[in-house]
């Protein structure tokens, strides 16, 4: 388990720039948004963490097309199908890796884009950690598009279309607890503990759904 880890996190920062393309995008994505809002800080402080997460939201929508694609290459795929090891656990470590490499990375980078946006400390300490939460998530739920995608040649577009829409509850989760945090009379807690059930819903049904998916297309 350990080395397959390894290996999908080596294959993860390899394939397409890995972990520097998605941190650049994000960059790019809340780094525009100033220039089409205009200079008021008091506004950019008050949609910053909203734009923070979209950012991170499409950063982690790039590499996912390719979280099962090159074991699909190169043939592995039928042999992971076919190991003792359940293919549940083989999908959950993958997403792991994979959000390791790609995901983590935004979390991290994140309260640079903080104080880009005018945020306080609060701010930018509450957006990191809903990010840290709810990232996975979004990992979780597009290894199923990967998945359902993989046997197609150009599958980018159709998990992008199949995950945007199932990632709308974290991401409005995330950004209530955020702006809760910011917000006195706002209770955080609430949608934050939301945002922690529905990571780790996902981290149940999102596996198994993407190991049934591959099954699928292998037949």
């Amino acid at each position: 388990m350990t080395a397959l880890f390894l290996r999908d996190l080596k294959l993860s920062i390899r394939a397409g720039g890995g972990a520097l393309i998605g941190v650049l995008f994000f960059l790019t994505v809340v780094a525009v948004i100033p220039f089409g809002v205009g200079p008021d800080l008091k506004l950019l402080s008050r949609i910053g963490p909203a734009i923070v997460w979209i950012g991170a939201l499409l950063a982690n929508l790039l590499g996912l097309d390719r979280l099962f694609q090159a074991e699909r290459d190169d043939g592995s795929l039928d042999l992971m199908l076919m190991q003792e090891t359940p293919l549940v656990l083989t999908v959950l470590l993958k997403c792991f890796a994979h959000w390791t490499a790609t995901s983590l990375p935004l979390v991290i980078a994140s309260p640079l884009l903080g104080l880009f946006m005018n945020m306080d400390e609060t701010g930018i300490g509450a957006t990191m950690l809903t990010l840290f939460v709810g990232s996975p998530a979004i990992t979780f739920i597009g290894a199923v598009g990967a998945a359902v995608a993989v046997a197609l040649p150009r599958g980018g577009l159709l998990v992008s279309i199949l995950v945007l829409p199932l990632t709308i509850p974290v991401l409005i989760f995330g950004v209530s607890a955020t702006y809760a945090a910011v917000e006195e009379p706002a209770p955080f807690l609430p949608p934050f503990l939301i945002l922690i059930a529905l990571t780790l819903f996902f981290a149940v049904i999102g596996p198994a759904a993407a190991a049934l998916a591959l099954r699928y297309t292998s037949d």
